[in-house]
Parts: structure tokens; C-alpha cells; sequence
């Protein structure tokens, strides 16, 4: 994989566009109002409105730039192509950690580092965990190397488009 590659889903390529669109369509629009009616105030060196406004619309062209880049070297995870028999990025793997006694299984996908959402069950490819399981396969056990490492038994891996 292209170390410049930006890891995503097809949703995740989705979500990127429409935020573009709305920094585009909505909120550029929107902060060159704030501009016209602060600079309309009249002396720009104390207004701190026109500095907000000013600080807004870095920040959005900013992050349309940011938004651009990552599309432009996006590589989309199409889990409709994977295999089953091991776990890459866009799987949904369910695992059960060994060092904790009466563990519960747990299930997460593995995405790229900016889908990364923890609290709905999106880990990043680069967290250790993910990097433990990649590559690896159903009832195989391997070891996830953190300060104090730990094992985890892979109990199923599924690609769910």
C-alpha cells in the first residue's frame, strides 16, 4: 500500500464529499457575509469580529484543502472483494481477549485512520490491535504488543458492504 494512501471506505468517501460540499456550498457563503459586515464596521485593526470572520475562513479553506488531499489519494477499501479467511482493513472481526477471565467477545472494523471511531466500533488499521489481527485468521491467537502485551483469539471475521 502507498504510504501516502488514505485508507477509506466507500461510506467514509461519501461522508468526505458532502462535508466538502457543505464547507463549499454553506459555510464559505456564509463566514464572506461575516466578512462584508464587519469590514463594513469600519476600522478593521480592532474589530474583533472581522478577526473571527477572518479566522473562520482560513479554518474552512484549510479544511477544504485537507478534504481535496485525502481524496485525491483515497484507496477505498471495497470489502465486497475480500476473503473471509483473514482479516484486513473494512473487516468486522470479532475477537475475545484472553488476559481477562469471563471476557465477553468483542466485534469492531477495522478502518482507516480517518474513520477512526472508537465508541461505534471503528479502530484504526494503525492501532495496535488492528496491526496484532491483520492478516491473521478465524481461531488463531496472537498477541497484541502494547506496553504490557496481551492475547486475543480471532472468532470471526466478516466484510459487510
Amino acid at each position: 500500500m502507498d504510504h501516502d494512501a488514505v485508507l477509506l471506505t466507500q461510506s467514509g468517501v461519501e461522508k468526505l464529499k458532502k462535508e466538502r460540499e457543505q464547507l463549499i456550498n454553506i459555510e464559505r457563503p456564509k463566514v464572506i457575509e461575516e466578512l462584508q459586515l464587519a469590514r463594513s464596521q469600519g476600522d478593521l485593526s480592532e474589530n474583533a469580529d472581522y478577526d473571527s470572520a477572518r479566522d473562520k475562513q482560513a479554518h474552512i479553506e484549510s479544511r477544504i484543502k485537507e478534504i481535496d488531499q485525502m481524496l485525491l489519494h483515497v484507496q477505498i477499501i471495497d470489502e465486497s472483494q475480500m476473503d473471509s479467511a483473514v482479516a484486513k482493513p473494512g473487516a468486522t472481526v470479532t475477537i475475545l481477549d484472553l488476559s481477562e477471565e469471563g471476557a465477553e467477545p468483542e466485534s469492531f472494523t477495522i478502518v482507516g485512520t480517518f474513520e477512526t471511531d472508537p465508541l461505534n466500533g471503528k479502530i484504526s488499521n494503525e492501532s495496535p490491535l488492528a496491526k496484532a489481527i491483520l492478516e491473521h485468521g478465524v481461531n488463531e491467537i496472537v498477541s497484541v504488543g502494547v506496553a504490557e502485551p496481551y492475547e486475543v483469539k480471532i472468532l470471526k471475521i466478516e466484510y459487510i458492504s
